[in-house]
C-alpha cells in the first residue's frame, strides 16, 4: 500500500511539474502591467474537491484553499505586489478556488490586493472575508472587537468596494465580541444573506456554545480556527460539534506560521510590528528547538515517500476529516505548487495510525498564542 501510495504520489507530481513548464507558466516573470489581462480565463485543471458544510448551506472547493494574509501583512517582509496578484491567479490557474482574506490584514489592503487579483476568474471562486474590528484611521483600537449590527453592515459595505465584487461567498466573524449577543451577530448576517450581498455565514476561534447559537439563527457553513500537527485543540470540543451540525471546518495557520516546512529556526528574526510570530511563545528560540523533535518525526516518515514535511503536514490535516479544508498561506510559487502536491498522497491506515501516534507522543513546549483567542 506504501508503495502504490508513493507511485501515485511521484505520478500527479511528474504529470502537474510537467504543466507547469508549459509556456504559461513562463508569465509570473512578466509583471501584470507588461503582460495582457485574462479577459476570458480558461478553466483550471480540476483539483480534488471537498464539502464545507452540508444540505443548502454548503459549499463545494478544492481540497486546500489559499490563505491571503502574508501576501502582504504580517509575515515581515512585504512582497511585490504584482507578484503576489500573479500567485494568486496561479493558485487559481492550478485548480485552487477558496481564497481567504480580511479587513484586518493590513488593515484593508490584503483585500485590495486579493480584490485585483481575482477580478478575471471572480464568479468562479469561492471569495472569504471577515469582520469583527473596531479599526479607525486605518488603525486597530485598544480593546478592538467590534460586532454590532450596524458596525458589521458598515465593513461589509467597505469590504464589498475593496474586492471589488457585489457579494461576499464565505464570510467570518473574525473573533467572538463578548459585548454583542451571538444570536445579533447571527441574525444581522442572515439579514445580509437575504440582501444577496452575503452568501454565506462562518465563525473563527469561536468555542462550542457559540456555534450552536449561531447555528440556530443562521446555519453555519465552515468554522475556522488554528489546527496544524502542533495546535490539536479544535479535535476535543470543535470538531464533535461541526460533525453534529454538518459544518465544515477551515484550518488557518496549517503549516503553524511555516513552523512545519522546517523553514523557520531558533535563530529566525522577525520584523517588529509587521510579525505576530516574535510575541507568540511556541516561536521562542527555546521553543523552537524544543519542538524540533516533531520535524524530525515529519521528516523521516517523508523521505520514506518523497515528501517533503510541509506535505506530510497538510496530507494528515486531510486525513482527519472529509469536511477538512486548510488554507496555507505562501508568497512562493514553489511552495504554492509544493503544498498543493499533498492533496495527491493518502495514507494506509496503519501508516497514518503510526504517525499519529508518534507526534501526540510529542510534548509540545510553548501555547500558540500569547492570549486565548476561542471563546
Amino acid at each position: 500500500m506504501e508503495n502504490q501510495n508513493r507511485r501515485n504520489f511521484l505520478k500527479a507530481s511528474s504529470a502537474l511539474s510537467g504543466a507547469l513548464l508549459l509556456p504559461p507558466a513562463l508569465s509570473f516573470a512578466i509583471p501584470p502591467a507588461q503582460g495582457k489581462e485574462r479577459a476570458n480565463p480558461s478553466n483550471p485543471p480540476n483539483l480534488q474537491s471537498r464539502r464545507l458544510g452540508t444540505g443548502k448551506n454548503s459549499v463545494e472547493v478544492s481540497a486546500l484553499g489559499l490563505g491571503c494574509m502574508g501576501m502582504s501583512w504580517n509575515r515581515s517582509f512585504i512582497p511585490d505586489r504584482k507578484y503576489m496578484i500573479e500567485t494568486i491567479r496561479k493558485a487559481y490557474d492550478m485548480g485552487v478556488n477558496l481564497f481567504d482574506t480580511a479587513e484586518a490584514y493590513g488593515p484593508f489592503i490584503n483585500e485590495q490586493l486579493v480584490g485585483e487579483a481575482i477580478k478575471p476568474f471572480r464568479k468562479k471562486i469561492a471569495l472569504c472575508s471577515k469582520f469583527g474590528f473596531d479599526i479607525q484611521n486605518g488603525k486597530f483600537v485598544s480593546g478592538s472587537l467590534n460586532s454590532k449590527p450596524a458596525h458589521i453592515r458598515e465593513v461589509v459595505e467597505q469590504s464589498l468596494k475593496r474586492l471589488n465584487t457585489d457579494v461576499i461567498d464565505l464570510l467570518y466573524q473574525h473573533r467572538v465580541d463578548p459585548n454583542v449577543p451571538m444570536e445579533d451577530v447571527a441574525g444581522t448576517i442572515k439579514d445580509l444573506i437575504n440582501e444577496g450581498k452575503v452568501k454565506h455565514f462562518g465563525l473563527s476561534e469561536a468555542g462550542a456554545d457559540d456555534i450552536r447559537k449561531a447555528h440556530a439563527i443562521q446555519p453555519l457553513t465552515a468554522i475556522q480556527t488554528e489546527y496544524s500537527l502542533i495546535s490539536r485543540d479544535p479535535e476535543k470540543e470543535i470538531f464533535p460539534v461541526c460533525e453534529e451540525l454538518g459544518i465544515g471546518f477551515v484550518p488557518y495557520s496549517p503549516l503553524c506560521r511555516a513552523y512545519l516546512t522546517g523553514y523557520i529556526n531558533e535563530r529566525t528574526k522577525y520584523v517588529n510590528g509587521n510579525d505576530n510570530r516574535g510575541a507568540l511563545p511556541r516561536y521562542a528560540p527555546y521553543a523552537v528547538k524544543a519542538n524540533w523533535a516533531i520535524i524530525d518525526v515529519l521528516a523521516a516518515f517523508g523521505n520514506e515517500r518523497g515528501l517533503t514535511v510541509a506535505q506530510v503536514s497538510l496530507a494528515w490535516l486531510l486525513a482527519q476529516k472529509p469536511w477538512i479544508v486548510p488554507i496555507p498561506g505562501t508568497t512562493k510559487l514553489a511552495h504554492l505548487q509544493e503544498n498543493l502536491w499533498s492533496i495527491d498522497y493518502k495514507f494506509s491506515p496503519e501508516e497514518l495510525a503510526k504517525l499519529t501516534s508518534a507526534v501526540s507522543n510529542i510534548d509540545i513546549v510553548g501555547n500558540r498564542l500569547a492570549t486565548p483567542q476561542t471563546k
